[in-house]
C-alpha cells in the first residue's frame, strides 16, 4: 500500500506541482523527406459566446464545496472534498487512506502528504489549475482556447498556454443546465492526463479563510495530525 502511495504522490505533483516547461528536442538522425504531406484536420471551432459564458461564470464564482473524484493517466482515483474560495484559493482534502492534502493561496500551492509531514510548495502561476487562481480569469491574452465542445448537455472548452502548446493543455466542463463546473482534465507535456469530476456541488458556502492559510505554522500542526 505504500508503494501505491508514493506513486499516486508522484503522478499527482507531475500533473499539479509541476513548473510547465518547453523541454528541449532530443537529437535525432535526420529523417527521409516524406513524399507528401498528410492533409490537415479540419480546425477545432471555438464558439466566442460560450466562452464569455464560462468566463463570466468563473468571475461571478466566489465559494464552492463539492466531493471529487480523481484518475490519472494509469487508472489510480482517489476521493476526497474540494473547496474554492476566489479570488485565489483552493483545497483538495483526500479522503483517507490517501495521506494528501493539496492547498492553494497567497500565489503558492502546497502538497502535504500526511502521513509523512512533508509539504511542497510551488508558484500557483507553474501549475494548470493557476488560471482558476487568477482574478479576474480571462480567457484570452496569455491563454489561448482551442477548441468548444458540447455533449449530452455538457460544455468543454479546451485552451492551452499562448505559444507554448508543448506544455500541455486544460479543459474545462462545464454542466449547462444549470451553468456550473463540473469537471477539468489537465493533459501535461508527455500527454498524460488527469480528470478530476466534481459531484455533490455547493456554490453558496463561504469557506473559513483559515483553511487555506497553509503559511501559518498553527496549519501544519493541525493539518499534519488530522486524518
Amino acid at each position: 500500500m505504500a508503494h501505491l502511495r508514493r506513486m499516486f504522490r508522484r503522478i499527482l505533483l507531475a500533473t499539479l506541482l509541476a513548473a510547465p516547461a518547453l523541454r528541449a528536442p532530443l537529437a535525432q538522425a535526420p529523417a527521409p523527406r516524406p513524399p507528401a504531406a498528410p492533409p490537415r484536420p479540419p480546425a477545432a471551432t471555438v464558439d466566442a459566446a460560450a466562452v464569455q459564458r464560462a468566463e463570466a461564470y468563473l468571475n461571478a464564482l466566489r465559494g464552492l464545496r463539492a466531493r471529487f473524484l480523481q484518475i490519472a493517466q494509469n487508472g489510480a482515483s482517489a476521493q476526497g472534498t474540494a473547496w474554492i474560495s476566489r479570488p485565489g484559493r483552493m483545497r483538495f482534502d483526500y479522503d483517507p487512506p490517501e495521506p494528501l492534502l493539496l492547498v492553494a493561496a497567497g500565489g503558492q500551492v502546497m502538497l502535504l502528504d500526511r502521513e509523512l509531514r512533508q509539504p511542497s510548495v510551488a508558484p500557483a502561476s507553474s501549475t494548470p489549475l493557476g488560471l482558476l487562481l487568477r482574478d479576474p480569469i480571462r480567457l484570452s491574452g496569455d491563454i489561448t482556447v482551442t477548441a468548444t465542445e458540447r455533449s449530452g448537455g455538457l460544455l468543454r472548452i479546451t485552451m492551452q498556454r499562448t505559444g507554448a502548446p508543448a506544455e500541455g493543455r486544460l479543459s474545462l466542463v462545464f454542466a449547462e443546465q444549470p451553468f456550473e463546473l463540473r469537471q477539468w482534465a489537465v493533459v501535461d507535456a508527455q500527454g498524460r492526463e488527469t480528470r478530476v469530476t466534481l459531484y455533490e456541488v455547493d456554490t453558496t458556502v463561504r469557506p473559513d479563510p483559515r483553511m487555506f492559510d497553509f503559511n501559518d505554522p498553527r496549519f501544519l500542526e493541525t493539518e499534519g495530525v488530522r486524518r
